[in-house]
């Protein structure tokens, strides 16, 4: 059957949708905190424990949402509405839930379910939306394209994301007032409705006629029971597929070291280094710019070159960075912004390849479990994703403010003593470089690009026609590197697929 061909408008919608993405979670990690305190009546504590429990539920939900779009399409409202898309015009009027975040003089309960919820509709839409680059096109540079799209727009809305806040509540009132937060809520809210539209109107997923009864089968037991028991068995299987484990190594060894490194770089820049909050700000927003830069440079990149050998050479950038950064603080008396900022732009160049490399071999995983389960399983794979980056991410940030307290950072003080800086310098230089390393040599050993991913495909449409036995001794070896199946157990022939 003939796929849709991607025009320049499909790419755009796209990538659209991390406005929503990245845009809403840093205007909620800029402003939400300082709303709660300030206005809410909210202890530190409180505001917390509303993150922590949303990322328990969330942790739940993300793969839960990615299990049930993978099973509708066996359902009338699948086969009627499409099984990934049905999620975003389904999300669209529920999307002001996140102006609701923003009404001052509540109760606690009130602030947590409203954030609970809004990271509910939020996971409905990004889970789904996360699927269809592999649902819109089978072609290796497409794909590349729609993941650079993505990650370019969310590296463009994580700039104006931390700008426009700060605009807006200083035109309409100022800080000072709470009313002026719901009215940037309220913006904000149909900003995201319009984006969302635009991501569904713009985008397709394969035709349910295109799948057979086996790629889209769900389970007859949909009870809750059921569903949870399903639920776990496809998120442990996505973790039998070699090339997923190893993206996973890949992706966790970006996205951890900057966790880490965002999370100490104001505390270096304050109290290593002799800057201020407001230099350190500035130096993130030159990062981020520097990462945007880094993304377009690395779409065309990663479709030449493949995307292992790129991933080595951001890390080797990210690593020259960190190394600038130690050494102004080993060579430098006094607060040197010019060195600084060469520091941050040489590591956010490296920082921008780290974000695109994995979202773009993300787009591959499906194909790859394909031939291993002979079903699509998108939605699975997106849930995984989103449960373990989000994990992550907290295990990550709680880590830091762990072993800078124990390594004898005060808050509140103005100054740090010896062994606090010291702590500062560790975690700044040695975290990130760990994970960085485990992501080098995982990549090393990661082999899909785009001549295999082209056996691959090839590999799928003869097992589709009936044909089980390797053209070649070349193709069997490609196929049995990523799958981390001998041939003869792929297509469903393996308890993953059965």
């Amino acid at each position: 059957m003939t796929r849709r061909q991607l025009k320049p408008v499909n790419y755009v919608a796209y990538g659209l949708n991390d406005i929503l993405g990245a845009g809403s979670m840093a205007v909620i990690s800029g402003w939400i905190l300082f709303f709660y305190t300030t206005f809410c009546g909210l202890s530190a504590v409180q505001a917390a424990s509303i993150f922590a429990i949303a990322r328990i539920l969330d942790a739940v939900a993300s793969p839960l949402i990615g299990h049930i779009s993978d099973g509708l399409g066996s359902t009338k409202i699948g086969r009627k509405f499409g099984r990934r898309r049905v999620f975003l015009i389904g999300s669209i009027p529920l999307l002001p839930s996140f102006a609701l975040m923003w009404v001052s003089g509540q109760e606690y309960w009130y602030y947590l379910v409203t954030y609970v919820f809004f990271e509910l509709v939020y996971a409905s839409v990004i889970i789904p939306y996360e699927t269809l680059a592999a649902e819109m096109t089978d072609d290796y540079k497409q794909k590349a394209k729609l993941a650079g799209a993505r990650i370019l727009t969310g590296q463009i809305s994580a700039i104006f994301a931390g700008i426009l806040p700060s605009w807006i509540v200083t035109v309409v009132g100022g800080k000072e007032s709470a009313e002026t937060f719901l009215i940037m809520g309220s913006i904000f809210s149909a900003v995201f409705m319009l984006v969302v539209f635009a991501v569904w109107f713009f985008t397709w997923e394969r035709d349910i006629s295109e799948l057979s009864e086996e790629e889209v089968k769900r389970d007859d037991n949909w009870s809750v029971a059921g569903t949870l028991k399903t639920l776990f068995k496809n998120l442990s299987s996505t973790l039998r597929i070699r090339a997923f484990r190893l993206h996973l190594g890949m992706y966790l060894g970006g996205y951890i070291s900057q966790d880490v490194f965002n999370a100490v770089f104001t505390y270096f820049v304050v109290f290593a280094i002799g800057g201020s909050v407001v230099i350190a700000s500035e130096m993130m927003a030159i990062t981020y710019i520097a990462q945007l830069v880094a993304v377009a440079a690395a779409i065309p990149l990663v479709m030449r070159f493949g995307p292992a050998s790129m991933y080595r050479i951001a890390i080797l950038l990210y690593i020259a960075g960190i190394i600038a950064l130690l050494t102004l603080y080993l060579t430098t008396e006094s607060f040197s912004a010019l060195w600084l900022a060469v520091g941050v732009i040489v590591a956010g160049l490296g920082r921008g390849a780290l974000n695109y490399i994995p979202w773009n071999t993300y787009n591959y995983m499906a194909d790859v479990d394909q031939i291993v389960t002979a079903r699509r399983r998108e939605g699975s794979f997106a849930g995984v994703m989103t449960f373990i980056r989000k994990a992550t991410q907290a295990v990550a940030v709680m880590s830091v403010g762990i072993i800078l307290e124990a390594g004898g950072f005060v808050s509140g003080a103005d100054v740090q003593d010896p062994q606090a800086i010291t702590t500062i310098m560790v975690m700044l230089v040695a975290g990130p470089l760990v994970v960085l390393l485990f992501g080098f040599y995982v990549s090393t050993k990661f082999k899909l690009n785009k001549e295999t991913h082209e056996v691959l495909m090839t590999e799928i449409e003869r097992f589709k026609c009936g044909q089980e036995t390797p053209p070649t001794a070349e193709h069997k070896a490609i196929v049995e590197d990523l799958s981390g199946w001998s041939y003869d157990q792929l297509w469903g022939k393996n308890p993953v697929g059965r």
